[in-house]
C-alpha cells in the first residue's frame, strides 16, 4: 500500500496538510469500514497503522486476531508514542 495513494483514496488529497477536519472524519469513517472488511493481514495492518497515525485507530485486540499481529501492532503503537515525545 502506498501512503500517497491511501491519502488520495480516503481524503481526496495526497497532501496531509490539505485535509480539512470534515474530510478527515469522513475518510477515517471509510477507512474503518474497509478495515473491518479487509481480509489480507498486511493491508489490515497498513490501514490500522494509518488510522493510528491519524489518531483514530480501533483497539488492537478488536482489530487483530493473531497474537503475532497484536504484538506487531503494539510495537507500532509504542514506536509512534516514542516519536510523539521527541
Amino acid at each position: 500500500m502506498d501512503l500517497d495513494d491511501q491519502l488520495q483514496r480516503y481524503f481526496a488529497t495526497r497532501d496531509p496538510e490539505q485535509i480539512s477536519p470534515g474530510a478527515l472524519s469522513a475518510g477515517l469513517d471509510r477507512m474503518a469500514v474497509d478495515l473491518g472488511m479487509e481480509e489480507d493481514a498486511g493491508r489490515r495492518f497498513a490501514l490500522w497503522s494509518l488510522m493510528l497515525m491519524l489518531g483514530r485507530a480501533p483497539s488492537i485486540d478488536s482489530t487483530f486476531e493473531s497474537a503475532d499481529e497484536r504484538v506487531a501492532a503494539r510495537n507500532m503503537a509504542a514506536i509512534m508514542e516514542g516519536e510523539a515525545e521527541r
